[in-house]
C-alpha cells in the first residue's frame, strides 16, 4: 500500500509516541479517581496537578487559572455562556468576528435567542479583523470581545495584542479561541491582555477529548457543568487524568522545540505556496501571506469543486481538506472565504493543506504534482472553464 501523505493537521494530529507513553500508567496503574483519598487516587491527583502546572507555564499563567475541559468547543462554550450569565447585570452585548469557528458563532447565535445582542465584526480580504470596526462596535453594555488567535481555515493570525489592549481600555473581558495557535505561537496571557483562552490537545500531537480553558484570576465565571466539586467547583465530573497528562506532555513537547519546528513547517508551507502559485493558473492564496500560521496553506481554484478535488487526492493517498473539519458535511461554501470577499463559485473550489514537521520536501513535490494534475483534469470536464477559455481566444 502506498504511503499516505497526511496534510490535514489543522483537523487533528497524530498522537506522539512519548505522549501515549506518558498516558499509559494512568489507564492501568494509577487509575484511581483523583477525588479519592487513598494512594492510587492520590497519585492520579498529583499527576493532574502537575499537568495543570505544565500547561500554565506555557502561558506564563498560574496553575489555578487552568480548567480542563473535553476539548476546544467546550472551552469556547464555557467562556462565552458563563460570561453571559455572570455579567448579564452589567450588559447583554458581545462582540466577535465574522470568521470565528462555529463553536463560537453557534454559541453566540444561541445567546442571541436568549436576550443577548452580538456584533459580528468584518475582516479584510486577508482575514484580519477590522480594528476600527471593532472599536466602533463597543457600547456601554458590551461585556465580552471574543476573537480567535488564528483562523483554522486560512491560517491568518489576528492582532491579538491590540485587541486585548482595546478590551482592557474599555473594561471589557477578552476571550480568544487559540485552538489552532496554541503550540504554534508563543502566547503570554498578560502581555496580550487575555482574560480567557481556549485550547485543545489533539491539535498539537496530544490526545482527543481533552482541552482547557484559561480563566484569569478575578474573572467571574459560573459553573459550567453542575455536580461535584471538580475543577474548583466550576466543572463537575471525574477528571480525564490520562487525557490531562497527555495534553501536558504534548504541550511540553511542542514548546520545547517550537522555533525549530516552526522553521521546518514554514519551509514546507512556503515551498507549497510558491509552486502552486507558479504552476497552477487561476488560483488564489487565501489568508495573509505573512501573518499566517507556519503550517497553513489555503488556495481557491477557479472552475472546480473542492469536494471532487479532495476525493481525487485521497485516491492518490493525500489527506487534505477544504476547510474546517466541523463543517465537512455541509454543502455551503466556507463562511470564512465568503467573509474575505470570495464569490460562492470560487469559495467552493478551496483546498486547505496543513503540514507537520514530519512531512518532507519530496512529499510536497508529489502533492503539488498531484494537485496540478487533478485541477487540470477537473477543469477539462468543466463547461465553465471551456467557455472561459473560448472567451480568451
Amino acid at each position: 500500500m502506498e504511503k499516505v501523505i497526511y496534510l490535514d493537521n489543522a483537523a487533528t494530529t497524530k498522537t506522539a509516541p512519548e505522549v501515549v507513553e506518558a498516558m499509559l500508567p494512568y489507564f492501568t496503574e494509577y487509575y484511581g479517581n483523583p477525588s479519592s483519598i487513598y494512594s492510587v487516587g492520590a497519585e492520579a491527583k498529583k499527576a493532574l496537578n502537575q499537568a495543570r502546572e505544565t500547561i500554565a507555564e506555557t502561558l506564563s499563567a498560574s496553575s489555578n487559572e487552568i480548567y480542563f475541559t473535553a476539548g476546544g468547543s467546550e472551552a469556547d462554550n464555557w467562556a462565552i455562556k458563563a460570561t453571559a450569565e455572570a455579567y448579564a447585570s452589567k450588559g447583554k452585548h458581545m462582540i466577535t468576528s465574522a470568521i470565528e469557528h462555529h463553536a463560537v458563532l453557534h454559541t453566540c447565535q444561541y445567546l442571541e435567542k436568549n436576550g443577548f445582542e452580538v456584533t459580528y465584526v468584518g475582516v479584510d480580504e486577508n482575514g484580519i479583523i477590522k480594528l476600527d470596526e471593532l472599536k466602533a462596535a463597543i457600547r456601554p453594555d458590551t461585556i465580552l470581545i471574543s476573537v480567535m488567535f488564528a483562523n483554522n481555515e486560512i491560517g491568518t493570525i489576528q492582532p491579538v495584542k491590540e485587541i486585548g489592549e482595546i478590551a482592557k481600555a474599555h473594561g471589557i473581558l477578552f476571550h480568544t479561541d487559540a485552538v489552532q495557535a496554541y503550540g504554534q505561537i508563543p502566547i503570554h496571557v498578560d502581555e496580550y491582555h487575555i482574560d480567557m483562552l481556549s485550547a485543545s490537545g489533539h491539535k498539537l500531537n496530544g490526545p482527543k477529548g481533552i482541552g482547557f480553558l484559561y480563566i484569569r484570576k478575578g474573572v467571574k465565571s459560573r459553573s459550567f457543568v453542575h455536580g461535584g466539586q471538580q475543577e474548583r467547583g466550576r466543572r463537575a465530573g471525574t477528571e480525564n487524568v490520562p487525557g490531562a497528562v497527555g495534553f501536558a506532555a504534548a504541550a511540553k513537547r511542542a514548546f520545547a522545540k517550537l522555533e525549530e519546528r516552526v522553521e521546518q513547517e514554514k519551509k514546507l508551507r512556503d515551498y507549497l505556496m510558491e509552486r502552486i502559485e507558479k504552476e497552477i493558473p487561476y488560483c488564489r492564496l487565501n489568508g495573509d501571506r505573512e501573518k499566517r500560521l507556519p503550517n497553513n496553506v489555503n488556495f481557491s481554484f477557479q472552475f472546480i469543486e473542492g469536494e471532487a478535488l479532495l476525493i481525487m487526492l485521497d485516491m492518490k493517498g493525500i489527506c487534505a481538506s477544504s476547510g474546517s473539519a466541523c463543517t465537512s458535511g455541509s454543502l455551503d461554501p466556507s463562511h470564512v472565504l465568503l467573509a474575505i470577499g470570495l464569490p460562492h463559485e470560487i469559495a467552493h473550489g478551496s483546498l486547505r493543506l496543513t503540514v507537520s514537521e514530519e512531512n518532507t520536501m519530496e512529499e510536497m513535490d508529489k502533492v503539488v504534482n498531484e494537485v496540478k494534475a487533478v485541477v487540470e483534469r477537473l477543469r477539462a470536464m468543466s463547461p465553465l472553464y471551456e467557455d472561459f477559455c473560448k472567451s480568451k481566444e
